[in-house]
């Protein structure tokens, strides 16, 4: 069995952002123990990306992606792009440069077995060409005549109707659709994706690791530097604030683990740059930083972690299924729907939106939270028990689609 695979993967400039690795590793992963011989990753940083998830079992090959990029043409530009690359994979001529990137990625989806849209789960207007690129290749494998399967991603909640119309021509190509939470399938659903083929589950990377953890007296505390239409100031020293309550309440350390951090320790960057503020703000001292090299050490430390607050995504989805307390701080539409959506998915609703942390509303979350901590472990574990058999039987379904294939092909 042969995959071509997308995700947002491929470190560049020692920039690792955590939560895309895990997604694709957690797609790797799954198929490796289900018969994948083979997989070609498209990587913004293909050597990175086959050093990274290379083993001794099955060969991972990486190419750069279609590109569609914004250019002086704009969206028609685009458009006309994807019509290039589609009908070149149907067998026309002429319509693209020789040396044109999408000649490889044509190549590989018609040397293998079917294609996988996993990692960056985000089809959204917010980033349109993640949408021309993901559907140009689910065009081409849909010329060639082969599967296509999306898997973990979040739909909108901005979705212009142009965009709607690229998404709905996704999900119509897909064999199998895995949205991530339910604002997600009811999008879906809206754009007419086949009920049959649509499934809502939690997100790929809840169970990279399989291990339970003991619960370590620390406090996990990820902060993206996107505060939508707050004041950054503002925000920097209400989660100080929050912080300082939370050891002063649970008596726990703060690690701030950098969910898109620098590789490089001589310099300081990404989710890193807003932790150094905060931790420059506190009253309190028991503060240490952390930048994880892979998905995995990421989802070992949320994990066992006693607490976590976090306005990214994926500190949420590796602890949560863990048990573990989470407080979500959402600062737009869009984080909102997907740290409602992961704690919703295993029984949570720790919701700080930014507005209310500025109205000094966190104390109160903190105390409620943390008093239920028990309470919240024994039903997480417990749901993470039938949502791990469901993403089981949801990778199943996966392998059968390329698996089909592979023995069609093959003969």
């Amino acid at each position: 069995m042969r995959v071509v695979a997308i995700g947002d993967v491929g470190v560049i400039d020692e920039m690792i952002h955590v939560g895309d690795e895990a997604m694709f590793e957690a797609f790797i992963d799954a198929m490796r123990t289900r018969g994948l011989e083979s997989v070609v990753a498209i990587s913004a940083n293909p050597s990175e990306t086959v050093a990274r998830y290379s083993d001794e079992v099955s060969r991972v090959e990486a190419i750069r992606g279609i590109g569609f990029a914004p250019t002086a043409g704009g969206r028609e530009a685009q458009e006309d792009r994807l019509d290039r690359v589609v009908r070149t994979a149907a067998g026309e001529t002429g319509l693209l440069p020789d040396d044109d990137s999408a000649h490889a990625v044509i190549d590989a989806i018609r040397e293998s077995d079917g294609v996988a849209v996993t990692g960056g789960g985000n089809l959204a207007s917010t980033w349109p060409s993640h949408i021309f690129e993901r559907l140009a290749i689910a065009g081409i494998a849909d010329a060639l005549d082969r599967p296509v399967v999306v898997s973990g991603q979040t739909l909108g909640p901005q979705l212009t109707e142009a965009d709607s119309a690229l998404v709905s021509r996704l999900l119509g190509i897909a064999r199998l659709v895995s949205v991530r939470e339910s604002a997600s399938f009811a999008v879906a659903k809206r754009l007419s994706a086949p009920t049959d083929r649509l499934r809502l589950g939690a997100d790929d990377a809840s169970f990279l690791l399989g291990e339970a953890l003991p619960a370590l007296p620390y406090c996990v505390v990820t902060l993206a530097n996107h505060v939508g239409d707050a004041d950054r100031d503002a925000v920097i020293t209400a989660v100080a604030d929050l912080l300082d309550e939370v050891i002063a309440t649970a008596d726990l350390d703060i690690i701030f683990l950098a969910h898109f951090g620098s590789l490089d320790d001589s310099r300081v960057r990404g989710d890193s740059v807003v932790h150094e503020r905060v931790m420059a703000q506190m009253e309190s001292q028991r503060v240490m930083a952390a930048v994880p090299t892979d998905a995995r050490a990421a989802a070992r430390i949320a994990r066992s972690a006693s607490l976590v607050v976090t306005s990214r995504y994926h500190p949420a989805v590796f602890a949560v299924p863990a048990g573990v307390a989470t407080i979500g701080i959402p600062v737009d539409d869009y984080t909102s729907v997907k740290l409602t959506g992961a704690l919703e998915n295993f029984s949570q609703n720790g919701i700080l939106p930014v507005t209310a942390l500025l109205a000094g509303d966190g104390p109160a979350l903190v105390a409620r939270v943390w008093e239920a901590r028990n309470a919240t472990a024994t039903a997480g574990r417990a749901i993470a028990e039938t949502q791990r058999a469901a993403t089981a039987a949801w990778w199943d379904r996966v392998a059968d689609v390329f698996q089909a294939h592979s023995t069609t092909r093959h003969g």
